[in-house]
């Protein structure tokens, strides 16, 4: 960053934010926190971002010391980058807790979702073999409703047309029910007990749901530390 798009202080969170509070960076932050590392697979967790954009803010992280590219060309933290992890997870949790989605608002997306959800399924739960899950969503646009997850020896791709295999689960809910389960505002067991996600198919794999389906790092951070309150 050059001097002049700086805010010209000596402050360490002056500095930071420098580095950290330009538009989309928080975003690519999270992604890589998540465990994305190849450029296109960063980019489908923040679609509406220009590739270019993308590709200045990971050449300003790189220059920053918080990214660099090993020999296979994928992003990864760096040291000083891992020490941002609780920070991004912290700001997750304060946007969970203190920031409320519009019901009716855009930002409920299906793609999103689906695409965060991919890389958060426990593999060892499943049985050996190829399991396929199929997604459906009443709320979402005809082109983004279903989806498929496409299971098999550990590895999970995401599909937005029918693979060709027969479905081993069923599971029917809404962007913005499912979407409020994943980021652990409401509980996964109650949105099924009620209905509000429905699941049909194989009874190992819906028994077993909430044991494959991990939720998003930050349902799972804000779980830990409120079963940490209860037993303190």
């Amino acid at each position: 960053m050059s001097r002049h798009e700086g805010y010209g202080q000596f402050c360490p969170v002056a500095k930071a934010s420098e580095i950290l509070a330009t538009r989309w960076t928080p975003l690519i932050m999270r992604e890589l926190v998540s465990g994305s590392s190849g450029f296109n697979e960063i980019h489908r967790g923040v679609p509406l971002m220009s590739r270019a954009l993308l590709s200045r803010r990971l050449r300003e992280l790189t220059v920053a010391g918080v990214v660099t590219r090993n020999a296979q060309g994928a992003y990864v933290l760096t040291e000083a980058g891992s020490a941002l992890t609780p920070i991004i997870i912290a700001m997750g949790l304060w946007g969970q807790q203190w920031v409320e989605s519009a019901a009716d608002g855009p930002d409920w997306d299906a793609g999103v979702l689906m695409w965060d959800m991919r890389r958060r399924i426990n593999t060892s739960i499943l049985p050996p073999g190829r399991t396929v899950l199929q997604f459906d969503y009443s709320d979402a646009p005809t082109e983004m409703s279903r989806w498929w997850l496409l299971i098999k020896d550990g590895d999970v791709d995401l599909c937005q047309s029918d693979p060709g295999f027969e479905v081993d689960l069923y599971i029917a809910s809404t962007v913005q029910i499912m979407g409020r389960v994943w980021i652990g505002q409401r509980s996964l067991g109650k949105a099924i007990e009620h209905e509000d996600i429905r699941v049909h198919g194989r009874i190992d794999l819906a028994r077993t749901l909430p044991r494959w389906l991990m939720l998003s790092v930050i349902a799972e951070e804000a779980h830990r530390q409120r079963t940490t309150a209860a037993v303190g």
